[in-house]
Parts: C-alpha cells; structure tokens; sequence
C-alpha cells in the first residue's frame, strides 16, 4: 500500500515532469535555440509516458503524428477543452498541449512555402478540436474570439511571408493553397502584379472563397427571423391561413353538451402580409487597409441579398474616392477584383455618392461599414450621417463584419453615433444579417 508520503513524492515527481515539459515548450516559442538539458529531460519523460519522441519535433505535423500512432488522436480531442479532466494524467497531458501549442505559435522566421502553410492549417485545425471546437469554429465558440484573431494573425503573417507570385504562376503549388481570409487579402493586394497563370491562379482561388463564404451566409439568412407581420394588412381568407387554435377557441360558446359538436359561425385566419414595395438597400463599405473582412463579407451579403425578390440593392466602396459598384452586385467575385485595397478614409465622398440613391426614405435601409478613422474626424461625414437618418432613412452603422465579431471604432464616432439614437452594432456578420431581414421582410 502507497503511504501518504510516498504519495507526496509521486506528486511532486510529476509535478516536476510537468514544468521540464512547460519549460521546454516557453524556451522553443521564444528562442530558436535548443536548451540541451530540457530536451534530454523531455525525451526521458516522452519515453516514460510511452509516447512517441516525434511529439517532441516540431516540425512533424499533427496530422502526420496521428496516422502513424492513431490512438493519440482520440487524446487530442477536447484536451484543452473546460472540462473536468482525469486525476493522474497531468504529466501526459502537459506533453500533449505542448505539441499542440509548439506547431501552432512556433512558427519560425524566413520564406514560407505553400506546403508549409498547408501544414500549419492543418496544426490550427487540431489545435482548435483540443480546445473542444470543429475546425474553424473557434471563432463562434465563448471567449474564443480572441484566440480566433490570434491565430488569424499567424496565419496572415505566414502568407506575407510567401513567395506567393512563385507560388501562383506553378499550377502544382497553387493546388496546395486552401482559400482563407489572409490568402484572399494577399491576392486582392497583388492582382494588379499577376498575370498568366498566376493571374488565372489567383482568381480560381478567390472564387472558391467567395462560393464558400457565400453558401455559410445564404444559410444564415434563410435561418434568420424574417421580421414582425405587418397587421395592417388584412389576413387573405384562404385555407393554408385558416387559424385552427383560434377559431375553436372563439368558438367555444358554441359546443353543443347534447350533440357533441361544437358549431362554427366565424373563422378566424392567420395574418401572413409581407412589405410588397420594394425596399431599397444601400451598403457602403470601407476599403481601407484596414477593413478588408468587412470588404469581402459585406460585398457577399449585398450579392446575396440582392438576390431576394423585391429588394434594390446598391453597392458603393470607398477609400479616398467613391466607386459604385452597383452594377457588379450580383457578383461578389466581380466587385472584389475591381476593388482597390488600401489607403486612407474620405466618408464624405462616399455619402456624397450615395444620398443621390435615396428616393423613399421610408423603404430605405443604408448600411455604412467602416472603423469611422477619417482623415479629420470628419464632421461634414457626421452631418451627412444625421440628415439620412433624420429624412426618414434606416441607417445601420457596422463597425466591422468579420468572422470574429472583433472591432475596432474610432471614440468619438462612436459617442456621436450613439447619441444620435444609432449605435454601433455589433461586428459580427449574423447581427448585420438579423438586422437586414427585420427590415426587409
């Protein structure tokens, strides 16, 4: 029988193994060289817990690991997930969460090629199932925005460090590439230098993104609440409206105890009307350098949106000039290769393109999508903002629509915004969707 103090020394022991482990992993994220003594100690420890030494590599990939020794999947699984975890396997874990962390934040320095990014894809996506998520959906998961942008963040770093026009014009590596929200930005900067097959490369990319995208959001807006009935509008007295519950419920006066039947004399129907005129939407998006999310998102949604009966749909992206891009809405694949990423914010250009567009104010919806950083903090966009809204208009500023829900808006637009009864919403794309059909069903 173990003692209290054999127990005692069992504990700290594996204690012990779990900060030589610990170590070792800090010292690899923060200094390409080697610490002799903690790697031998880390192999001893790998050896005791009978774990393969190829844990240790960074440069094996997970995925590689998992088809020679299968089992470890299982393990990785939830690992790091909040939950409640068995006693006794601390030390095994400690080397587990190790691997997963040193192939996701050890990345290294220099060029980075199409195989390599390929293979870090692969690490995040294990990394995000040992935090208890599918692959990709950290993001959508309670407090893993934050960790969502961090990884987004290596991965942009990882394609600037692409050769990525070498890449592009060698159809074998350009297969290797998987579409994401980095990549699309790195390809929507360099189109004007690409052409060929590079060109060509490119744009097969950009649009399995846009098509990816674009089947989560249709989704999301065939999910979405379609807005309150309008009761104005009288229910058509048709069968598929006939309102069951209701029409036995008005009609309970009239059961009949001898007969066993309740007698109908008045039939009640659903209201189902629908906004029958044509609602006009009018998104403006910023194109700076730093919105480039919200540019490929939101110019999805118009496209999609546009594609509802009934609704008008008008698309204007801006930076320092005004472009409408209206006649591309119906496709997003069209309107981002004529967008032009980068440089600063003019708001008022923008505003000046687009209050020609507005002739109900009633039946219009206009969707301003920008971190409000102007070049003056510009008042006359400001002005511009309170007369829309004042005529009557629908106006819905976005922070940002991303995949993370993250934003970052200028203070004093802001305030301003807020006090004029239209505040900022928040920067994740379902709210912008669940605001749209509230207003255009």
């Amino acid at each position: 029988m173990t003692d209290i103090t054999e127990t005692g020394t069992l504990e700290s022991a594996d204690m012990n193994r779990r900060q030589v482990l610990y170590w070792r992993l800090l010292s690899r994220l923060f200094s390409a060289d080697e610490q002799p003594a903690l790697e031998t100690a880390s192999v001893a420890i790998v050896d005791d817990l009978g774990l393969p030494p190829a844990l240790l590599d960074p440069g094996v990939s997970v995925d590689n690991l998992v088809q020679r020794f299968p089992d470890l999947g299982t393990e990785l699984q939830d690992l790091m997930a909040d939950k409640e975890h068995e006693a006794g396997d601390e030390v095994r874990r400690a080397a587990l969460v190790s691997k997963l962390l040193l192939n996701v934040f050890s990345t290294g320095s220099g060029n980075v090629t199409a195989g390599q990014l390929e293979r870090w894809k692969q690490d995040a996506a294990w990394f995000e199932k040992g935090m208890g998520c599918e692959p990709g959906g950290l993001r959508h998961s309670p407090g893993g925005e934050e960790v969502a942008a961090v990884l987004a963040g290596i991965e942009g770093d990882l394609v600037k460090r692409m050769h990525l026009r070498e890449v592009l014009a060698d159809p074998a590596l350009a297969r290797q590439l998987t579409p994401s929200m980095s990549l699309i930005e790195q390809l929507l900067r360099d189109k004007h230098n690409l052409s060929g097959v590079a060109l060509a490369n490119a744009k097969a990319l950009i649009r399995r993104f846009v098509d990816e995208v674009a089947e989560v959001l249709r989704t999301q807006v065939e999910k979405t609440s379609a807005g309150v009935i309008d009761r104005s509008v009288p229910p058509k007295r048709v069968f598929r409206n006939l309102d069951i519950e209701r029409t036995i419920w008005k009609n309970l006066t009239n059961w009949s105890p001898e007969d066993q039947r309740l007698y109908v004399d008045r039939l009640y129907y659903k209201q189902t009307a629908r906004r029958t005129t044509p609602a006009r939407l009018i998104v403006v998006v910023d194109q700076s350098g730093s919105m480039v999310d919200s540019m490929v998102n939101c110019t999805i949604l118009a496209s999609i949106f546009a594609g509802l009966p009934k609704v008008d749909v008008h698309l204007i992206a801006y930076d320092t000039r005004a472009l409408d891009l209206t006649p591309w809405v119906h496709d997003p694949f069209e309107v981002l290769l004529r967008t032009n990423l980068g440089g600063g914010n003019d708001g008022p250009v923008a505003m000046a393109m687009a209050r020609p567009k507005i002739t109900d104010p009633r039946n219009t919806v206009m969707v301003w999508i920008s971190d409000f950083y102007e070049f003056d903090r510009s008042q006359p966009l400001f002005d511009g903002i309170t007369a829309v809204h004042r005529s009557g208009v629908r106006f819905i500023p976005v922070g940002s629509v991303n995949s993370s829900g993250v934003q970052s808006v200028d203070p004093w637009f802001r305030q301003k915004l807020k006090d004029l009864g239209t505040p900022v919403i928040s920067g994740h794309i379902r709210k912008l969707v669940f605001e749209l059909k509230n207003f255009l069903a």
